[in-house]
Formats: structure tokens, sequence, C-alpha cells
């Protein structure tokens, strides 16, 4: 047996999943970040707004990097756990956490809002954003774009051509405009993810669930050792992240 991979895989194993903190892969990950610094654009929308949304936030941790928050400052979350991390972090701060499945509707009242935001939304329901936006209100969210880090899911599972077709910018778009709002911006990029070991992969692969949907240790034993050994005699696994910038303004 190879030690050094079953301390890996335990190590990972036994991470805490809790929150959108990616903290652990310090030094066993990389990840290019997006030139645009969603986090900074998103800070300076909320100190001018009065009322705002963060959909899917999360343990709320990308919004609590805002200095500001608008008088009313709501976010919804799906998962428990995430939920008691994100109350913990923005109570405090006067926002409400609201448990909320991701499915439409929003628990929200008509033009509640002048302001909606999200990063990395897992569904993305443009006929709810537009209902709760104030006319002049506007969405402004991080998306993940087209086959993400497919080189991983690919690695795992063989090719994926229909998954690749989905999530294009421009198809998001139309999908916006078609729900009466109007594109103010629109930018993607492709940015270089590197996984340093095998624990690494074990760990992103448990924490972005849908990546590969059911994955186990157990179920992908073989296709990790021969991972880890890829690995240890060429370098650092390589793939690619695809992120989408998306601004729509409610007429």
């Amino acid at each position: 047996m190879d030690r050094a991979f079953e301390d890996l895989l335990d190590e990972a194993e036994a991470a805490p999943m809790t929150g959108w903190d990616f903290s652990w892969l310090d030094g066993r990950a990389t990840e290019q970040r997006p030139t645009w610094g969603y986090a900074r654009l998103m800070a300076a929308r909320l100190r001018t707004a009065t009322a705002a949304l963060d959909i899917q936030t999360g343990g709320g941790e990308v919004l609590a990097k805002a200095e500001t928050f608008p008088p009313t400052m709501v976010a919804t979350e799906s998962w428990p756990p995430n939920i008691a991390t994100a109350t913990a972090l923005l109570h405090p701060r006067g926002a409400v956490v609201v448990a909320d499945p991701d499915e439409p509707p929003l628990p929200f009242a008509d033009a509640a809002f002048d302001l909606v935001t999200s990063r990395h939304p897992a569904g993305i329901w443009w006929e709810e954003i537009a209902r709760v936006l104030r006319p002049g209100g506007s969405y402004l969210a991080q998306h993940v774009g087209p086959a993400s880090v497919f080189e991983l899911v690919e690695y795992f599972l063989g090719p994926q051509p229909e998954a690749r077709r989905g999530r294009r910018p421009e198809a998001e778009a139309a999908a916006a405009e078609a729900a009466g709002l109007r594109i103010t911006d629109l930018r993607a990029e492709r940015l270089r993810v590197e996984f340093n070991d095998i624990g690494a992969v074990v760990y992103f692969l448990r924490k972005v669930i849908w990546m590969i949907p059911g994955f186990t240790v157990d179920a992908y034993r073989d296709r990790l050792r021969e991972l880890h050994d890829h690995i240890g005699s060429t370098g650092p696994f390589v793939a690619y992240a695809t992120r989408t910038l998306i601004e729509a303004e409610k007429p």
C-alpha cells in the first residue's frame, strides 16, 4: 500500500466542507483570478444601493468582504451548514439570511430590490431576478462559464460534449434579455488551475459537488491512484476554469 497516497486521501476526506472558503487548498492548488475583481465591483454597487439581495450566498464569505451594506441587505442560501455559517457571519452586520431552495419563486415581493448579486450560482432564474428588481435596478454576478475545469471532469467521466455546451455567456445574456433585462456588461475569461497533490483534487470534488455528481473516493479510487502517480511523475494536474462577469439592468 502506498501510505503517502492513502494519507492524502484520508486528509482530504476528513477536511470540513462548511462554507465557501477554499483556504484548505493553500499551497496545494492554485487558480488564476479574473481581472475584473468581482468582490470589489460588488462592494462598489452595495455602497450606493438601498435594498440588495445576494442569491446563493454560500457561507456569506464573499458578501462579507464588502465594507458597507445598504439599509436592507438580504442573502439566500439552500444548504443548511452554509445557512448557519452565513447567519453567524452576516447577522452581526444587520444582513438577513433566508433559507431558500434555490428554485423559483424567490420569497420576495415584486420590485423589492434595486440590486441583486450572485457569485457562482448553481441555477439562474432570470424571470425571478427581473421580478424582484425595481425599475432601474441591476443584477451583477460572476457566473461559472462553459466547460469549467472540464479537464478534471473528463479525466474521471470521459468526454462530456453535451455538458460542454452549457453556460455560454451569449446564451445567458440572451436569456436575461428574454426576461426583460438589458445587458450592460458581459465579459469572459479562461483561467489556469493547478492541483499539486491528489488530496487537493479530492477536496475540490467533495466541495464542488456538481462537478462529478455522487463523487466518492471509493468509487473513483483507481482513477485517483493513476492521477496521483501522474502528478508525482510529471507535476501538477492543469485544468482551466471559465468565468463570466454579467451585469444587467431592469429598464
